[in-house]
């Protein structure tokens, strides 16, 4: 990409959610002078849009509605939008052209895979990556070496709570599409056993497994090794499988995997499990704690040579892996008690010196439970400060931001931990659409800060999500 731009979901192939001081166009100093300059509100909706991607002066936005939206990145003005077949989760991968054109990627919920032209707005090709019925993208793609990298989740799991419902048959995977017309070159599944009739349950319904895995990250990129890596979910049905709770490092060229490190066992856990009803639906495990990995993974350096794989999951520890050692655990670092809705649940980031990294426990869980903006040292996996917070991690040079479930905006020095500005979104807002809007929970993205300007969403109404809202904000210091 040419210019100051955040790109797909953690602005590079290596997921560090870290924008340079040059891209930023923001000093930390300056943070504390941060002020609001638009507000744009999404029309209808209960949740802001997707990760905010931002190139060559316009900002790329979608929403759970299936609109894809670009405005002017000063202004937010709209340039042109678009309505997909169905809602969208993840943000959008750029890519600059040789001709000077610029293409944009990104997933729905129907798992199908998009290519438009990001000037007009013209879909070039529209693929679907599987066809099973509850199959979702909530990640962006990754684009490398004119190979579109894609990781495949699932609606299956808050599917089963109706007794009458055969759980379980999705697999997650990763599928390889040419970027040129997606094409698709490889697809691996994450649960390698086709799922098979197991018993039934007490209304008589056939129920299948096994099944599970999703993965709900943009997987990371190693150019190094050839390989990419992925975190992946429980088990929706039994039996267990090696691949659940796993990080999972793949070829890039054929989709073999090389390795997988799983660290969570017999995790089987599905949405009919929190149901009245679970025995006669099909809950495998009420007990079971759904440790799923949700944020991608950090490929990091730390000196002498050596890189780890850093990355956090719901369980609330975050582990440092060793990618010549076939994911061997290094360290590990438990940084919140962890659970099916909390611990280290969306994306974190580095400056190369510590991981930054977002917790969430809830309190219906744990009456003692509290967030945490975790700054954790990559060489060794000490804790070195800890302040309060919740949404996905951006790093820009003495600075890291991210969001509250109640809708503050913070930003924390890399120094110390020390909150050097504040905001709350949790309000009403006039925008410069004329849309009626209000901030609310902030979770799942993080801001997005290129060229002066922070970029953020507020409102989520989904896993956790208390504050509903519909709103995108954009701040300076000018």
């Amino acid at each position: 990409m040419v210019g100051p731009h955040w790109n797909g979901w953690a602005n590079g192939l290596t997921n560090t959610r870290f924008q340079s001081a040059k891209a930023a166009g923001l000093a930390a100093g300056d943070v504390s002078r941060l002020q609001l300059k638009w507000a744009f509100g999404f029309p209808g909706a209960s949740s802001a849009g997707t990760q905010p991607v931002i190139a060559g002066g316009r900002l790329y936005v979608a929403t759970a509605e299936g609109e894809v939206y670009v405005l002017d990145a000063k202004t937010g003005c709209v340039h042109w939008t678009l309505e997909v077949e169905a809602s969208i989760r993840s943000a959008m991968t750029l890519e600059q052209r040789m001709d000077g054109g610029l293409l944009a990627y990104f997933g729905d919920q129907a798992a199908n895979v998009y290519a438009i032209d990001a000037k007009v707005g013209k879909v070039l090709w529209k693929i679907n990556v599987d066809e099973h019925p509850h199959a979702a993208i909530t990640a962006a793609p990754q684009l490398y070496n004119g190979r579109l990298y894609v990781s495949v989740s699932s609606r299956e799991e808050s599917q089963v709570g109706d007794p009458r419902y055969p759980c379980c048959s999705f697999r997650g995977s990763v599928v390889a599409l040419d970027a040129k017309d997606g094409r698709r070159l490889w697809k691996t599944y994450t649960v390698s056993q086709t799922p098979v009739p197991t018993v039934k349950n007490s209304a008589g319904t056939q129920l299948y497994g096994p099944a599970g895995g999703a993965i709900w990250n943009t997987p990371t990129i190693d150019i190094k090794r050839n390989v990419l890596y992925v975190g992946t979910g429980n088990n929706f049905a039994p039996p267990s499988t090696n691949r659940s709770d796993s990080l999972v490092a793949l070829d890039l060229h054929t989709g073999q995997i090389r390795w997988s490190r799983q660290v969570t066992e017999n995790d089987i856990w599905n949405g009919s499990c929190r149901q009245p009803n679970r025995e006669a639906a099909a809950c495998p495990d009420a007990d079971a704690p759904d440790f799923d990995f949700t944020g991608s993974p950090l490929l990091v350096d730390v000196g002498n040579g050596r890189q780890f794989i850093v990355v956090g999951n719901k369980s609330g520890v975050i582990f440092a892996f060793d990618p010549d050692d076939s994911g061997k655990i290094v360290w590990q670092r438990r940084v919140a008690n962890g659970g099916a809705s909390g611990g280290v649940f969306w994306g974190s980031a580095t400056d190369g010196v510590n991981i930054y990294a977002a917790s969430a426990d809830f309190v219906a869980a744990n009456p003692a439970a509290s967030g945490g903006m975790n700054a954790v040292e990559l060489r060794t996996g000490k804790l070195v400060c800890k302040p309060s917070q919740n949404a996905a991690v951006t790093l820009i040079p003495g600075a890291a931001f991210s969001g509250t479930m109640d809708g503050r905006l913070r930003a924390y020095s890399t120094r110390d931990g020390t909150v050097l500005w504040e905001y709350d979104t949790a309000r009403e807002f006039t925008t410069v659409n004329d849309v009626k809007a209000n901030g609310g929970s902030m979770s799942n993205s993080g801001p997005a800060i290129v060229g002066g300007m922070l970029y953020v969403n507020s409102g989520y109404s989904h896993h956790g999500g208390i504050l509903p809202g519909n709103v995108l904000l954009a701040f300076s210091v000018e």
